[in-house]
């Protein structure tokens, strides 16, 4: 093991709570322990809100939003805010970069990276302060002379985020929602709660009003506390679709704004003209990312059936190359996953690809060079029926399934034939085909010979991958409401009402 993953977790106030501005003490003495993936052992312990911690956090949004300044404040001073909190991320990009691996698995150098990511959507958001049309001078058509269409804060916001992207999650939602305004409860995973509490560290140092930024950690029974409570006037989440069809039917009993970013089983389609070794790189690359924990991997890859011995051949050789190891070892290309039961999960949806008939041609078993730590191989199935276990549930682990289609046709049909719409990717040489099949997919995001999720502009997905738009200027609007201003004369300032307030 190396240095940086002897290292103790750069958490100062790991037992206390973020709420109204201060670290205070939770209400009982029970503790979550972190443990890391690739060595099994303790990391660190939070403490883990209980009932009265949760109301205590929903309380205090409630008040800073109902009562304090941030809301009344301009959206120009609020970016001031965002940037400070941009710059303090990057100040600890060193303890964000070795926290996010020993909680979850992923590497080094890709939690490093996200480190810059995550501060540049702070930025971006700050940036729209002066530029998103918040407020909107239009002529009334059933009476009056003014119109003012004014889009507003939402209210209190309760955040719940993931293990497996924590920071950038963060950054995702916490950013654009304290831009328009919000107040937020931001929701730790029991997995992965340091960066909720670094966070939290550096927006009291910006100096951020009280209540504003509110962060626990808790487990399920305890979020859901968060999403029943009446106070709270928006969930955004992001997880499994099982938790999501949870929430938006809480949500729905009260008719709470929720935003939901859920699972996938994302397509990768394999046209008649790309070459297959290409491909086949080009997949098991980005499927070691996580160990395959990521809601828009290519799972399911959909190649010409006179094609699909070639192909899987091809992937099995890539997918097994891969080196799996501790995730702070350079040459380690993929970690471990989460904990032992998602290994155990995984590991069952192994044994019943098997059991389905599909053929397994690599991997599915533990890698033997490692005698601790959650680690399963890179597996590749080939002749998978579309119809499996395997081929249509989020398996969320390092397992590839190869599906042959008998035409162009038909692989669009077998991408769309899934609950999910995630993600998907097309392979092929010529631009316009791949645009043209992209058009046909049914997926929020679709790239070309490449997998290309994109906060920058908007990411979440069809179907029940979820619910609503995040990142770019489309994340804004689910922290917003709609409000028609009809006056029957001009107000005084009217020349200053375009987005300036």
């Amino acid at each position: 093991m190396s240095e940086l993953n002897e290292m103790a977790a750069p958490v100062r106030n790991a037992g206390c709570f973020f709420i109204d501005g201060q670290w205070v003490k939770p209400s009982s003495d029970s503790m979550i322990e972190v443990i890391d993936p690739a060595s099994e052992r303790l990391y660190f312990r939070v403490a883990e809100a209980q009932a009265p911690d949760m109301d205590r956090a929903v309380g205090a949004a409630r008040r800073a939003f109902d009562e304090g300044p941030w809301p009344r404040m301009s959206h120009v001073e609020r970016a001031e805010y965002l940037r400070a909190i941009a710059i303090g991320m990057r100040e600890h990009a060193d303890e964000f970069g070795r926290m996010w691996p020993r909680e979850s698995g992923v590497l080094h150098p890709a939690a490093q990276g996200m480190v810059a990511r995550a501060s540049t959507r702070f930025d971006y958001y700050a940036g729209l302060a002066s530029t998103y049309p918040f407020e909107e001078q239009v002529t009334p058509t059933t009476g009056g002379q003014f119109g003012l269409l004014v889009r507003e804060a939402v209210g209190v916001v309760g955040a719940i985020i993931p293990w497996n992207g924590p920071l950038m999650m963060i950054a995702a939602k916490v950013a654009p929602a304290l831009l328009a305004g919000c107040t937020v409860v931001l929701k730790s995973s029991p997995e992965a709660p340091g960066e909720g509490l670094l966070l939290a560290e550096i927006a009291q140092a910006a100096g951020l009003p009280a209540g504003v930024l509110n962060v626990v950690t808790a487990d399920r029974e305890v979020s859901e506390l968060l999403v029943r409570d009446r106070r709270v006037d928006k969930i955004t989440f992001t997880g499994s679709t099982a938790a999501g069809r949870r929430i938006a039917s809480l949500c729905g009993e009260r008719i709470a704004r929720c935003t939901l970013e859920l699972g996938g089983k994302s397509a990768g389609v394999v046209l008649d003209d790309f070459d297959l070794a290409t491909a086949a790189e080009t997949i098991a690359h980005s499927a070691s990312f996580l160990a395959g924990q990521v809601c828009a991997s290519l799972t399911r890859i959909v190649v010409p059936r006179d094609r699909h011995d070639d192909f899987v051949d091809a992937l099995a050789t890539a997918y097994s190359a891969i080196a799996v190891g501790d995730p702070f070892d350079p040459v380690t290309q993929m970690g471990p996953l989460v904990s032992s039961r998602q290994r155990d999960r995984v590991e069952g949806y192994v044994a019943k690809g098997i059991e389905e008939g599909a053929t397994l041609v690599s991997g599915g078993g533990r890698p033997t060079h490692l005698d601790r730590g959650w680690f399963v191989e890179p597996t590749v199935f080939g002749n998978v029926d579309n119809s499996s276990t395997i081929a249509q549930q989020e398996i969320f682990g390092p397992v590839l399934s190869v599906i042959a289609a008998d035409d162009e046709r038909h692989a669009v049909a077998i991408a769309n034939d899934t609950i999910y719409g995630l993600n998907a990717t097309v392979f092929t040489n010529d631009a316009d085909r791949a645009c043209a099949v992209a058009r046909q997919l049914r997926s929020g995001t679709v790239g070309h010979n490449a997998v290309r999720g994109d906060f920058g502009v908007a990411f979440g997905g069809f179907k029940q991958s979820g619910i609503g738009r995040e990142g770019g200027k489309e994340g804004v609007v689910p922290f917003l409401e709609t409000k028609f201003v009809v006056l029957e004369d001009s107000p005084s300032d009217h020349d200053h009402l375009a987005g300036i307030r």
